[in-house]
């Protein structure tokens, strides 16, 4: 009998602990229509006291079958679940060995059996990428869970009445009219430094995260939740595999099968790098017909096209690729928060989506290659960071903060000029302690440029605020002794799941495109972070390991390519936009949020337009909190509709 996983979907539910209340059907809808695009292909509700649950499904395999919420025989535990589990025969296995019976194939079903037999020690045992929400009726307990590297979102509040919501995106929270909309100050201000809302926070006050590989256990009768975490990356190297290379290919390998079971067409984005052309080939050569591959390119030096189109002939796929050099961002800027539910800073989400919309036009599923460059330090940042921290350790503090760090102040920010002559950054990190530093390399607004741009009244609501703490924190949880092993770690917290892979189930799920990242199977990465620093990281070159292993199955010229990702000139098209810029970014609800000194952003908008400075990345934050602030607006009539109608 064939295998039977469970369909991508978006779901959502609401728990009182305390009033015995069935959740209105038509508040659970509201909650999934929010998240229609994430499953078009059905809906599912469940309500009883205390608790309902919501449930839209995208079908993937076990197309006629597969509907949620889905219950165990006797209807005392029942699951909403997003995501799949790629080792539910190994565990049905066991647990029919345990005597469990079980009436499906899906893996949707090994849940409600893996609470039975473990309780919320079930969690660690999947392999997958998930985030659901289960209830036991007669233990009065209710379970939600995010897999290890948050690769599906799972968010949740606590509403003024006493109810606990979750739903898989923010939108399916916003959607309730009694949640309330206070933005968070400190995630502003995170936002504006780094890109993202790192987790567990989001843009509302009101809003949380489960963070990536934790589970919240809530009970009834219980005012207090607990919430622990199941899985963490490793904090230490090992000696290594002997045959790393082709230890990494044989798991790899394996992580890609297990990421092709499908009832529907399913293909692979290309680019022109090594992780997803490794992921294509493997994929190819284990497909039983031509795979289907995308690719979007930008003219110029950058384009990885030609680099795709290479991989695409050695494997004979059917591939297809399109110019991402159309793209309207100023018009996308408004459309980017409202997929998101918040502002997001990675402009690189509009040729993300330009990428999925092509990809859904062929195939409902596509593999990805995201994950290599965390695992296998393919970041241009870790190299920086390895060779700043070798100077530091011969370099006395006093030195690093005196000398180095009066050079780094006197040396002029050169935007626009050659690579070789922007030393100000790397001075800059030199100067600093390990963590400091790093935090400087992926930092995109310095505190001093962001809180200038802040009213007085949103710079005080932040004072004392200092993102910089919790890659410092997290480092300290390394190996001191192995500092690119730090880099990743902070990483693999932050970066990962708060930009990368936020951007991917963003971006594929508002198309109804289910995409799988093989490179960021828990036990390939756990293995991958253990290798020593010198496997990934030699000679100045990034991925050793992964270029090793890929040998065989790309192009030699690819191979010694650096990693180029998502090219768009954005100055240019800002200078261009001046004057649409400055009216946007100065008014309508920039000006009525009271979040920002209007004078500081005209002066910005001013200085970029002129040319005397490339501010496009604080521009295009900027942009996006007014796309948000402008969605915000919009929502209001439809939320004072809603409240009317939810009076007595």
């Amino acid at each position: 009998m064939p295998e039977r996983v469970a369909p991508m979907c978006g779901i959502a539910g609401l728990f009182h602990p305390f009033q015995p209340a069935h959740p209105p059907v038509r508040t659970l809808r509201a909650m999934t229509d929010a998240q229609r695009h994430r499953g078009p292909d059905g809906e599912g509700f469940h309500a009883e006291p205390h608790l309902g649950f919501g449930h839209r499904r995208l079908a993937i395999v076990d197309l006629a079958g597969g509907a949620q919420p889905m219950a165990t025989d006797d209807g005392t535990v029942i699951v909403t679940f997003n995501g799949e589990i790629y080792n539910h025969e190994i565990l049905r296995r066991t647990l029919e060995a345990r005597g469990h019976v079980f009436r499906s194939r899906s893996d949707t079903e090994v849940l409600l059996h893996g609470w039975k037999e473990w309780g919320a020690d079930m969690p660690a045992r999947l392999v997958g990428m998930f985030a659901f929400a289960l209830w036991d009726r007669g233990a009065g307990r209710l379970l939600l869970a995010r897999d290890p590297l948050g690769e599906k979102p799972l968010h949740y509040a606590w509403l003024p009445d006493g109810r606990f919501a979750f739903a898989s995106e923010i939108g399916g929270l916003t959607a309730l009219p009694d949640l309330p909309r206070r933005l968070d100050p400190v995630a502003l201000d995170d936002f504006l430094a780094l890109g993202y809302v790192p987790d567990p926070a989001t843009i509302y006050s009101a809003i949380r995260r489960l963070p990536p590989g934790h589970l919240m256990l809530l009970g009834r009768g219980e005012v207090r939740s607990i919430q622990r975490r199941f899985w963490a990356p490793p904090r230490t190297a090992g000696a290594g595999d002997a045959d790393a290379a082709g230890a990494l290919q044989r798991r790899l390998d394996s992580a890609v099968r297990a990421r092709m079971m499908a009832d529907v067409p399913l293909g692979a984005f290309l680019s022109g790098g090594i992780d997803s052309g490794a992921v294509t080939g493997l994929a190819a050569m284990a497909a039983g017909e031509p795979l289907a591959t995308f690719t979007i390119g930008f003219a110029g030096a950058a384009d990885e096209r030609p680099d795709a189109a290479m991989v695409a002939r050695r494997y004979g796929t059917r591939h297809v690729s399109e110019d991402g050099a159309a793209a309207d961002y100023l018009a996308m800027a408004r459309q980017i928060p409202r997929l998101f539910g918040e502002p997001f800073g990675d402009h690189s989400a509009v040729p993300t989506l330009a990428v999925a919309r092509l990809a859904r036009r062929h195939v409902t599923v596509a593999l990805s290659g995201d994950g290599g460059d965390e695992v296998f330090a393919g970041y241009r940042r870790y190299r920086f960071h390895m060779m700043a921290e070798a100077v530091r350790r011969l370099l006395p503090a006093g030195v690093r903060r005196g000398a180095v760090g009066a050079l780094a102040r006197a040396y002029p920010k050169l935007d626009r000029a050659p690579r070789w002559l922007r030393a100000k950054t790397t001075l800059t990190e030199i100067s600093l302690d390990s963590a400091l530093g790093y935090y400087g390399t992926v930092c995109k607004l310095a505190e001093e440029r962001r809180r200038a741009l802040l009213s007085p009244a949103q710079r005080a609501a932040v004072t004392g605020h200092d993102p910089s703490a919790r890659f410092a924190a997290l480092m300290e949880e390394c190996d001191p002794e192995d500092p690119l092993l730090q880099a990743q770690y902070a990483d693999l917290h932050t970066y990962l799941p708060g930009d990368i892979l936020t951007k991917v189930d963003r971006t594929s799920m508002a198309v109804s495109l289910e995409v799988r990242p093989p490179l960021l199977d828990p036990d390939l990465v756990s293995w991958g972070m253990t290798l020593p620093a010198e496997a990934k990281l030699r000679g100045g070159v990034g991925k050793r390991v992964l270029r090793e292993a890929a040998a065989s199955l790309l192009p030699p010229d690819l191979l010694q390519r650096r990693k180029r990702g998502f090219a768009a000139e954005l100055s240019g098209h800002f200078r261009a936009a001046g004057l649409q810029l400055r009216a946007r970014l100065t008014g309508g609800p920039m000006a009525e949020s009271g979040l920002f000194d209007l004078q500081a952003l005209r002066q910005l908008v001013d200085r970029h337009a002129s040319g005397a400075a490339d501010h496009s990345q604080a521009l295009w934050h900027l942009l996006m909190m007014e796309g948000f602030l402008a969605g915000q607006q919009a929502e209001q009539p439809s939320r004072e509709v809603a409240h009317a109608e939810a009076a007595p």
